[in-house]
Order: structure tokens, then sequence, then C-alpha cells
């Protein structure tokens, strides 16, 4: 009995349908590489976001009543200052501040967050009583975003967005400069995930 082959008919045929059968596959594999980077581009920035606030409850959590001597020496900023009529949104003075290292420092921090160009910054000077030149360390905590708001919850359970108010004189033991909110509201309006807001209670 004579074995028959292929044709080349046949032959061609096969491999265009293999041809198909792969191009299938590639776009697939192709788009399945791609949804991969996009699911872990949104991990990555939604765990950028989750970082952030956690930073941020952190800090206001731990706000102390502790007023620093001004930059320039002829009187003292209050443990909290957000006014509006300066470049930082907010500068306070924190407690538990980490000492894995046994720095001869202090345990209370001076931190600052600044807003620019789209982009959340935690700014914080390495002694507690900064002098005039003094440089913070700058850290870039989050991008793509929008505005920042921070709200403040007084006694009296109104809210404001200014802290402390008006202040007369300079001694760093007057009350006024030492008082601190009971929560602080904090809003990001964020360019993809929109506007995100975390109420932090102040501890003590």
């Amino acid at each position: 009995m004579q074995r028959r082959g292929f044709t080349l008919v046949e032959l061609l045929v096969a491999l265009f349908i293999s041809a198909i059968i792969f191009a299938i596959g590639y776009g697939a594999l192709q788009q399945a590489l791609g949804s991969r980077g996009a699911v872990q581009e949104n991990q990555d920035r939604l765990s950028t976001l989750v970082n952030t606030m956690r930073i941020l409850s952190q800090d206001f959590g731990q706000l102390a009543p502790r007023a620093t001597r001004s930059l320039v020496g002829d009187g003292a900023d209050p443990a909290l200052l957000a006014d509006g009529r300066t470049d930082a949104l907010v500068t306070f003075t924190r407690m538990g501040w980490a000492n894995p290292a046994g720095i001869q420092r202090p345990a209370l921090q001076r931190v600052r967050y600044a807003f620019d160009n789209g982009t959340l910054y935690r700014e914080h000077w390495r002694v507690l009583d900064p002098v005039l030149g003094a440089q913070p360390v700058r850290r870039t905590l989050i991008d793509r975003v929008r505005s920042v708001r921070f709200r403040f919850m007084e006694n009296g359970r109104s809210w404001t967005e200014q802290w402390p108010g008006v202040v007369t004189g300079g001694d760093p033991r007057q009350p006024q400069l030492r008082r601190r909110p009971i929560a602080v509201e904090v809003t990001l309006e964020l360019e993809d995930f929109g506007t995100v807001t975390r109420i932090i209670e102040v501890a003590g």
C-alpha cells in the first residue's frame, strides 16, 4: 500500500491556522502582561496613599503642647501653626520621635507639611528649636494631588482652618501657644482616586 504525504496546499493551510493561533495567543499574552502592569501600578499607588495617611495619622495623633523658638529668635511659634500666611500648610511639634541609634536629641520633633506643584511633602528639623538658615529634611509623600486641606476641631466641636488664631506675645509658656485641637481633618483631592478624607483624633 502506497503511503500518501501532505500536499503543499495542506501544509500551507496548517501553517496559516497555526499562525492565527499564535497571533491570538500572543495578543492574549500581551493583554495579560499589560493588565498585570496596570494592576501593579494601581497597587503601588494605593500603597503610597495608605502610607501617606498613616504618616499623617501618626504625626497629628501625637501633637505635643510644645511651642518652639521662632526662627529669628525674637519670640515663639505655637505648638501648632496653620494660618495660611506661609508657604507651609501646617507646622507643629509632635511626640514619639523614634531614636533607635540612641542619638543625643529630644523625643519631640518639629514637623512641617508643604504642598508644591501637585506634590505633598513632609519636612522635619533635626533640632526642636531651629535657627534662621536651618534647612529641614524633606520627604516626598504623594504626587498627582490637586489640593490639600486641613481643618482643626476646637473644644466647642466647631471646625476651623486656622490655628491657633490670634496670639500676642512671645513667651513659649503662654497657654495660647500650647493649645492643641481635639481632632484634625485631612482632605486630599487626588487626580486618580478623587477626594480622600481622614479625621485624626489628637491624643491626650
